[in-house]
């Protein structure tokens, strides 16, 4: 789906727009064809799952009613994988985890 620089683009300006507009912070993101990575700041307070439903649902709306031709690729609505991972920066270094991102 990101094989087009203008479809990667939009996706990394609808995540920054979603952040920001719920006081997050993305310190570093990747979008690639296959993925996106992402080393986002979130309070102690918000979970991790409410931060994977805002991002993900959030950007789905946002994408489908910017491009609605993905409307056609994704009939059933969800756009992405329910798949996730994550982990917590305490335990790694962040440079290191900024360099991995990059490298993808």
């Amino acid at each position: 789906m990101f094989r087009r620089e203008e479809n990667k683009k939009l996706c990394e300006d609808i995540l920054h727009d979603i952040t920001k507009e719920h006081h997050k912070k993305i310190a570093e993101i990747n979008v690639t064809p296959d993925h996106i990575y992402l080393i986002v700041k979130i309070p102690t307070t918000m979970g991790i799952s409410k931060a994977f439903y805002l991002l993900k649902g959030a950007s789905a709306r946002q994408l489908f009613k910017q491009k609605p031709n993905f409307r056609q690729r994704f009939q059933q609505g969800h756009f992405w994988s329910p798949g996730k991972f994550y982990r917590t920066i305490g335990d790694a270094d962040v440079e290191t985890m900024m360099n991995y991102i990059r490298g993808h």
